[in-house]
């Protein structure tokens, strides 16, 4: 190797290296924007300089009962100030946000707890039923506190006996918090069915959320102080980064416990909304809104969408409406949305049906992803790009988990080749956009919300007339798809739709529980497997 002058002497060190981290990005606009909006909620209103000071409070207030390095933290909260506080104070102590789904039940809330060594746990006052039963089931016992939302005027006990507010007020706004020894240190836990129904938990690093939050920005073309409403849950994927990536232009918070029409209409029109994200289910609620709920846009509302891409009707009325739908995919893994269709304007010349097989594609790349293609699982070869010819979706780059928490072999697994497979099957087209054409088969998206069929399954095989059971997507005009269960019985029982129901809801988190049942002999191969397409198929007649 031939010596090169550029490798002696020009080490890193403090004044030239330094972690990337999103926690810089709320200093940051803390200091350049100290007065300006940052959370609003109900009545509430806080500014840059109050959201720092109440987040290191948060961080100090966790330092004070010995949670540090590599202790996770989890939250059982709506769109609320807690929860973005949250993204800030928790990595602010050196720990990591677990964000929990609110709409799991108690048995999978308990898994998550143990599974992630919770060590506090920050639960809205909505969610303590669900949540008191996931702490009895659970080995791990963490501190609890309560977090009383002056928004929400509904039942609920306190479970802890700590109240949130009580928490920040014991920490110091002047904590002096650290900067990650390492960038590759993790940041924030969040758990995915995958593709087996056994929840994995994906580990993302304070680098990746950071190149995740810029390429929020850039995606999004947003200028500076956008005003964003909080209509995705910030326990998805860590509200795909969006609560790190306000601070970097330093745009203001809108919270939102619950996504009803007029709420939107209404927060949308007082605080001239600029952006928003979503499953397809939000431009349902949007568009079906009834007259007397309706209230006129500010301006053209961008509106982020992922999942299957909305069918031109739908784009055609968001348009109409006054929103302009920006269509990103991505998964857990990759931080939320890695993948956008960017859009030339040459294609606003095309005939409408030409516009529209445009815009059902998935796209490319986004700035900080490093390499997006579909490939050839077994050879992993790039398959042509010809628009047709199926390969698996994969990702490369530094918006990539981790891994997956204690669960080595599901992580070698999905870094097979070097490369993370997605799981998802799809075509490169001639210009280097990706189209999905099939989720992984065993995952149906409801409502943005991932349901896996087996884990639907092992609910409707416990019931004692079920042979056999096989669950696939319907597609659903309100929720993008939705299960539907075709079962086969044993001889000589009887059940009924309703039965089957009731039996999955009482094992189930609702968002999984079937819609549609259908009693029929299952297709199946010669070697005995259900052939789950050919029950695709049947379902969108049911």
């Amino acid at each position: 190797m031939t010596h090169s002058p550029y490798t002696t002497g020009l080490g890193r060190n403090p004044a030239n290296f330094q972690p990337l981290t999103p926690l810089t990005l709320l200093e940051r606009a803390a200091s350049v924007f100290p007065d300006h909006p940052a959370v609003v909620h109900g009545p509430l209103r806080r500014t840059y300089r109050e959201l720092y000071a109440r987040t290191r409070q948060l961080a100090s207030a966790l330092a004070k009962r010995g949670i540090g390095k590599g202790d996770t933290v989890s939250a059982v909260l709506p769109n609320t100030p807690a929860m973005l506080e949250c993204h800030y104070g928790v990595p602010m102590a050196g720990a990591v946000l677990n964000t929990i789904n609110t709409r799991l039940d108690a048995a999978i809330i308990a898994f998550q707890l143990d599974h992630g060594e919770c060590k506090v746990v920050i639960t809205d006052r909505e969610y303590s039923k669900v949540v008191k039963e996931a702490l009895s089931l659970c080995k791990a016992k963490p501190l609890v506190i309560d977090y009383d939302d002056p928004e929400y005027s509904g039942a609920g006990e306190r479970l802890g006996g700590i109240d949130y507010e009580a928490f920040v007020a014991s920490g110091d706004p002047d904590f002096a918090w650290a900067m990650p020894d390492d960038e590759w240190d993790a940041i924030a836990l969040n758990y995915t069915s995958g593709t087996t129904g056994d929840p994995k938990g994906v580990v993302y690093h304070h680098r990746g959320a950071y190149l995740l939050a810029i390429g929020n920005v850039l995606t999004g073309a947003m200028g500076r102080h956008p005003v964003y409403l909080w209509t995705l849950p910030m326990f998805h994927c860590n509200g795909w980064c969006f609560p790190w990536t306000l601070s970097v232009v330093a745009g203001t918070h809108v919270c939102l416990r619950q996504v009803r029409a007029k709420a939107m209409y209404d927060l949308i029109a007082a605080h001239k909304v600029t952006h928003l994200c979503g499953a397809p289910i939000v431009m349902s609620t949007l568009l079906n809104a009834p007259a007397d709920e309706r209230k006129p846009l500010p301006h053209q509302v961008e509106f982020f969408t992922a999942a299957a891409p909305p069918p031109e009707a739908v784009l055609a009325a968001m348009k109409e409406a006054g929103f302009n739908v920006t269509h990103v995919y991505g998964l857990t893994e990759t931080y939320g949305p890695a993948t956008t269709n960017e859009w030339h304007a040459a294609w606003d010349q095309l005939p409408a049906a030409e516009q529209a097989a445009k815009k059902a594609r998935q796209g490319v790349r986004y700035v900080p992803l490093e390499a997006l293609n579909v490939l050839d699982p077994e050879t992993m070869q790039p398959v042509p790009r010809d628009g047709e010819t199926l390969g698996e979706v994969m990702f490369r780059g530094n918006v990539v988990m981790k891994g997956y928490l204690k669960n080595k072999a599901s992580t070698d697994k999905a870094f097979e080749g070097g490369w993370f497979h997605s799981g998802d099957l799809g075509v490169m087209h001639p210009d280097g956009y990706v189209q999905l054409k099939d989720r992984s088969k065993d995952i149906i998206i409801s409502g943005g919300e991932n349901i896996s069929s087996i884990e639907v399954e092992d609910a409707l095989y416990k019931h004692p007339a079920v042979q056999a059971a096989a669950v696939v997507a319907k597609p659903d005009e309100k929720w993008g798809e939705t299960p539907c269960a075709f079962v086969e019985l044993k001889p000589g029982k009887e059940a009924t739709t309703e039965e089957l129901v009731a039996w999955c809801k009482n094992n189930l988190a609702g968002y999984k529980v079937p819609r549609h049942v259908v009693f029929a002999e299952l297709p199946k191969t010669s070697t005995g497997k259900i052939q789950k397409f050919k029950l695709r198929e049947m379902a969108k007649g049911v």
